[in-house]
């Protein structure tokens, strides 16, 4: 099956998508904002840049979208046109992923990874729900 759109056309999409500051990461910071957690973003000096770190709480999130981290979920489908370069784009994407948990967890932070479904409405409150209990689960 081939691309619904052209190279420009897909292109252009392609280099709209932000890699800081998408709209799911600002969702996630805002809620945390409003039940009053106060944060870092992007922090260069941790594996894998977490999008949120809550230093008091030593807790890292990651907002990650469905279809960039191969989330087992509908919004996740293998790409059909050019999976020579998507097929091993996302396998890396997956392994870094796992690398930067890794590292972050031997230095004794905990890890959270929200993903994009998770913060339909529908989603929203159970969300934030798990996200508090995880966060707060540590004894500090």
């Amino acid at each position: 099956m081939a691309d619904n759109h052209s190279k420009e056309v897909r292109s252009r999409n392609m280099s709209h998508i932000r890699s800081t500051n998408s709209k799911p990461e600002e969702t996630v910071r805002k809620i945390l904002f409003s039940h009053g957690f106060r944060y870092r973003k992007n922090v260069r000096t941790l594996p894998g840049k977490p999008d949120i770190v809550l230093p008091k709480y030593k807790t890292v999130i990651f907002v990650n979208g469905c279809f960039w981290h191969k989330h087992d979920c509908p919004r996740f489908v293998w790409p059909t046109s050019n999976t020579d370069y998507w097929i091993p784009k996302i396998q890396r994407n997956v392994e870094r992923d796992i690398s930067n948990h890794a590292g972050l967890t031997s230095l004794g932070w905990k890890v959270i990874v929200i993903w994009e479904c998770e913060l339909k409405k529908k989603c929203l409150d159970d969300t934030m729900t798990r996200l508090e209990n995880e966060i707060l689960s540590q004894k500090y």
